[in-house]
């Protein structure tokens, strides 16, 4: 067994294989980049070496630096984690040349599976069931367009050798081909160092399912069963699951006996993902084909642990030292359900625009249960993981992916994983950036998703017009409204005591008028209870003025809320939604009617930056005219290009950024007349 590992990675997965590493026995040497100086992973490894400046392409992406770190070390063998340098065989070749050992496949695997378009072609030859599409080289747009007309639309332009929802769009016409063309290539280009791109036909109602592979130097491979990653965004997964509520045993074999037998073909060993297009149309189950095969270890792969008790990096570890798997097919069992939840920084209630900025507070949710259940109003939650690789006052980059934390809950069902998802979700603090916690709450609670009906178009189906927080119910108003009333004596009560500001014999009032989404309560606080419009509601809670998360009982049911507040009420998170509530003595509240609305400015006639990026892409000036819809300039932030478009038709008045210049969300790019 190594004595020492080099983890060429950051973030969440270089922790991920630190802890496993450290469990083994190993000693770890990190590597990182001038961003990631104070990062977690950096911290926990035995041993860090400085390689670069914070863009990958100058630091995480220089094999020779990796190299020199590990003869600097001694470190004997180097685990890729995921992205990066993880499927270039170049740098799997110049290790095996300097005698360390690639934690992962053989470099002819890499090589046959890692390019999209030979990947296919040799699937094709194995008899494996492929999409319809081309599979060769594209010359340029025209080319690009006719091939597309040929297949029909809509069709897929994904990147040779892209991965992670990277180099990808859909085109449903011939002018989505013409917009996205060359966009696909400088994101292949710019993330992965090949803009070679391929076209294929994209499978209506599809389900996105992948088969975990895992062998060893000996010729043993199994399959560990499977995980649905329908839910995606952009071509980027949110939310995968383990085992798939669509697929049947007799499936699940056929689809992993398949996926074996391809890794067998090119001499797969360690861990891998073989992905599958399922037509969610095929009420059998059986029309599933073969995407592409990731040579290495999946951002989603707790959840497979989760549910077969298997560590696949330990099994990485193991098969790279040579090592035979201790398990067999039949060992290979499903024990409950598993669902995960990828933390973005990104604000939905945006348009989920990429958000970059410093972690003023990170609180992840708490595993298992305090002796009393909460503490500071903060609730465990039984059967959580959580994997990151972030520190509260840290900050998130936009030199690289914008995934702040997985979260992965584990339970006997799907139902009890999902539910322990929503009460995680509610006791995950962050604070300094948008993110998407409230996001994937709704999710969790979504009938559609509790239904199992998944598509890989969820997302926009379900949330046509964007996102604006989960739907909430007359209950859970005046679940809020109890809560509110509660949080405002409080604060009146401690209001009282500080500095006698309400007198010293003057109660604090408990009688409110509670204003939540356009329905108005009436609060009042007795001895015994808290009634809400005569009503007594059945609420247990602890509150201290300051405190940011308050973990409640209502009607017996445990429920976290995170509080902010703000002069005239509160700010009270939940559920997946946020509720701006107001709260005024009932004395006065009727006095609100003779205040004077603010009406925002117009801002209509000005193109904003939407996010802190980079203006790839500036396709008017001065003086020209643009139609509604039309493409107006290009903002790379996280490693994806944003197409930024004309509201409504009008005339450039005046161009106030060039083209490779660094702008500042809410910076202006234009002015229309």
């Amino acid at each position: 067994m190594f004595k020492k590992i080099l983890i060429a990675n950051r973030g969440e997965i270089a922790c991920r294989v630190i802890k496993t590493a450290r469990r083994m026995g190993i000693q770890t040497v990190a590597v990182y980049s001038d961003a990631d100086a104070r990062a977690p992973f950096v911290q926990m490894a035995d041993e860090a070496v400085h390689i670069g400046p914070a863009p990958a392409a100058q630091s995480y992406l220089i094999a020779d630096k990796i190299i020199a770190a590990c003869k600097q070390t001694g470190a004997e063998a180097v685990h890729p984690g995921y992205g990066f340098l993880s499927e270039r065989t170049s740098f799997a070749e110049a290790l095996a040349a300097e005698g360390i050992e690639f934690i992962g496949p053989p470099v002819g695997a890499i090589a046959a599976m890692g390019d999209k378009i030979e990947s296919k072609k040799l699937a094709k030859e194995a008899g494996v069931n492929v999409v319809p599409g081309f599979v060769g080289e594209i010359e340029d747009t025209e080319h690009a367009v006719r091939i597309s007309n040929e297949i029909g639309y809509p069709v897929m332009m994904k990147a040779s050798a892209g991965g992670g929802g990277k180099g990808m769009r859909l085109a449903y016409n011939e002018k989505d081909v013409r917009e996205g063309f060359e966009s696909v290539k400088r994101e292949g280009l710019n993330s992965f160092g090949d803009d070679r791109v391929f076209i294929e036909k994209f499978i209506l109602n599809p389900r996105h399912i992948e088969i975990q592979i895992l062998g060893d130097k000996h010729g043993n491979i199994l399959y560990l069963n499977e995980r649905e990653c329908s839910i995606q965004r952009r071509h980027q997964k949110v939310v995968e699951e383990a085992p798939s509520p669509f697929v049947t045993p007799k499936m699940r074999k056929a689809m992993g006996e398949q996926c074996v037998a391809l890794s067998r073909a090119v001499g797969y060993y360690s861990a891998g993902t073989v992905e599958l297009i399922v037509s969610g149309a095929d009420p059998t189950g059986e029309s599933f084909y073969f995407l592409e095969m990731n040579t290495r270890l999946q951002v989603e792969h707790p959840v497979t642990e989760a549910i077969t008790g298997v560590d696949l990096v330990e099994q990485m570890i193991r098969v790279a030292a040579g090592e035979k798997l201790a398990m067999t097919q039949d060992d290979m069992k499903i024990d409950g359900w598993a669902i995960e939840n990828r933390v973005y920084a990104e604000d939905p209630y945006r348009g989920f625009l990429p958000s970059t900025g410093r972690l003023i507070r990170y609180n992840p949710p708490v595993p298992g249960w305090t002796d009393d259940g909460a503490e500071n109003g903060r609730r465990g939650v039984d059967g959580v993981r959580v994997d990151d690789g972030v520190y509260e006052g840290g900050e998130v980059s936009m030199f690289y992916d914008p995934m702040i934390a997985k979260l992965v809950t584990w339970g006997k069902t799907r139902d009890e994983a999902a539910d322990k998802q929503i009460a995680a979700l509610d006791a995950f603090e962050i604070e300094g950036l948008g993110h998407n916690i409230d996001f994937v709450n709704a999710i969790m609670q979504h009938p559609r998703f509790r239904s199992g009906e998944l598509t890989t178009g969820f997302i926009a189906e379900e949330y046509p017009e964007g996102f604006h927080g989960a739907a909430t119910d007359d209950g859970t108003k005046r679940t809020l409204a109890a809560i509110a009333g509660f949080l405002a004596t409080a604060r009146a009560d401690r209001a009282r005591q500080v500095d006698q500001q309400l007198g010293d014999e003057l109660d604090p009032p408990a009688q409110w008028s509670v204003t939540i989404a356009g329905s108005t309560f009436a609060v009042e606080l007795t001895e015994d209870d808290v009634l809400v419009d005569g009503e007594a509601v059945d609420i247990a809670l602890e509150y201290t003025p300051g405190q940011r998360m308050v973990a409640c009982d209502v009607d017996g049911k445990p429920l976290t809320v995170k509080v902010e507040p703000f002069r005239a009420g509160f700010k009270l998170t939940t559920r997946g939604a946020i509720h701006q509530v107001q709260v005024l003595p009932a004395s006065v509240a009727h006095l609100t009617r003779h205040m004077i609305e603010k009406v925002p400015p117009d801002l209509s006639k000005f193109l904003i930056c939407p996010m802190p990026g980079l203006l790839v892409a500036l396709h008017v000036g001065e003086g020209d005219t643009v139609e509604a819809g039309q493409p107006l300039a290009v903002v790379e932030a996280m490693k994806m290009e944003n197409i930024l478009r004309a509201e409504k038709a009008g005339k450039v008045k005046a161009v106030n950024a060039k083209a490779g210049e660094s702008l500042a969300v809410d910076a202006i790019i234009l002015e229309m007349e």
